[in-house]
């Protein structure tokens, strides 16, 4: 699949500081520089969501990981090594994000993605990217790009055409939260 224009078109969008709407591993994603407070910002008033509740972001790999995490808990890679399926792990301190990425407590969402044009996108881009469902707080997620409501279409600086017309039911990673003593909190199955 030839996803060139679509990847350059996001990157640009990225770059300035804009808002993509684009496929995961799992669900169609709102996306951003994780690394971008103004960016991030954004993603706040386009989802009408209030910025006490933290924002998931997807990584390409480990070595991409550490940079975004003071530690990773044994269990974490652990349950990493053995996962088939997208995990979401919520680390107990983030480091190098917008703030308003990481939890009132230090901790940070994140997924290392198993999706070829997401991993395509991340490494071209060198950072991560904010990964929120395409829509607005308190309102289904879309499952599969049809779903989403034209009001978040239209807030995006770049949508991707990569994948639209599939119509598979996609539904949202598993949430673990691991501490750093080892303790697992299950959040979202």
């Amino acid at each position: 699949m030839d996803y060139r224009e679509d990847i350059n078109g996001a990157l640009k969008a990225l770059r300035e500081g804009g808002i993509i709407i684009y496929p995961t591993d799992t669900i169609w994603g709102l996306g951003c520089d994780a690394t971008n407070q103004q960016a991030v910002d954004k993603i706040f008033a386009i989802k009408k969501r209030e910025e006490s509740k933290s924002l998931i972001i997807l990584v390409n790999g480990y070595p991409m990981l550490e940079r975004y995490v003071v530690s990773i808990p044994e269990t974490a890679a652990s349950i990493l090594e053995v996962a088939d399926k997208p995990i979401t792990i919520i680390y107990p301190k983030g480091k190098n994000l917008a703030p308003a990425v990481i939890s009132t407590d230090g901790s940070v969402g994140i997924r290392i993605c198993a999706d070829d044009f997401c991993n395509e996108l991340i490494t071209r881009f060198r950072k991560p990217i904010v990964s929120t469902s395409a829509n607005i707080s308190d309102t289904p997620a879309p499952r599969n790009f049809s779903e989403i409501s034209e009001e978040i279409l239209m807030s995006a600086s770049y949508v991707v055409k990569h994948r639209q017309w599939e119509t598979e039911i996609k539904t949202p990673s598993s949430v673990i939260k691991v501490e750093d003593d080892g303790v697992i909190h299950i959040i979202r199955k």
